[in-house]
């Protein structure tokens, strides 16, 4: 038995290991990961500090735990889930609606993952999609590019923000179509850049089929 799982009841478990070789986490700082809303980074723009206390919850909702080993060669997080021995339910048939669809679209967003998962789902789709990791380099590309469609996240940092990408875009390119992200409600700053001209907003983290859907209307239009 592993130190931190006594408290799990008896029976299999599966795990799950996310890993790295960095410099490890402070001891003061280690006990409060899982808090809500207990972040290193710039609450509100790099950060929400929820992310490890959704971990957290959604682990122990599923009568599993999270346990952390952290020292100067690296730190480890270890998931331990209950395995069942029940059987799994008929498969529910899925929604037929087709997702895929055609264009060119310019994904910006300052975190490089969200970049990655964005231009996959998107490409799966059969759009064609290009990227930038900043509005100044959105709006650099557009100049002397045209795109079907922008997918612009809100918060990014440094630099400018989504709702002032846009304002900056429409100058040249008024009728340039557009969706906002964000990981947040919809804010005064969502609100303004819908008052200019974005089509739609979709709350991150979103699924393929909520993005291929808002894609594909806003392209219809």
């Amino acid at each position: 038995q592993q130190p931190g799982t006594e408290l799990l009841g008896a029976g299999r478990y599966l795990t799950l290991q996310v890993a790295d070789n960095g410099t490890g986490i402070p001891g003061t700082v280690l006990q409060h990961i899982f808090e809500p809303f207990y972040t290193k980074k710039i609450m509100g723009r790099s950060g929400t500090g929820l992310g490890l206390a959704v971990v957290w919850n959604t682990v122990e909702e599923h009568n599993g735990t999270v346990i952390v080993k952290s020292g100067d060669s690296g730190t480890v997080f270890t998931v331990y889930l209950p395995v069942t021995t029940e059987e799994s339910p008929a498969a529910v048939v899925e929604d037929t609606e087709d997702l895929h669809g055609s264009g060119t679209i310019l994904v910006v967003d300052d975190e490089s993952i969200q970049l990655d998962i964005s231009s996959r789902l998107l490409a799966s789709l059969g759009y064609l999609v290009t990227t930038a990791d900043s509005g100044e380099k959105a709006i650099e590309f557009l100049q002397n590019h045209s795109v079907d469609l922008l997918l612009i996240d809100m918060l990014m940092d440094p630099g400018m923000n989504g709702r002032q990408t846009y304002e900056e875009i429409v100058r040249f390119a008024p009728s340039q179509k557009a969706i906002i992200a964000s990981g947040f409600s919809e804010s005064s700053d969502v609100k303004a850049a819908m008052e200019l001209g974005v089509r739609a907003f979709i709350k991150k983290p979103y699924s393929m089929r909520q993005l291929g859907r808002t894609v594909k209307e806003v392209l219809r239009e």
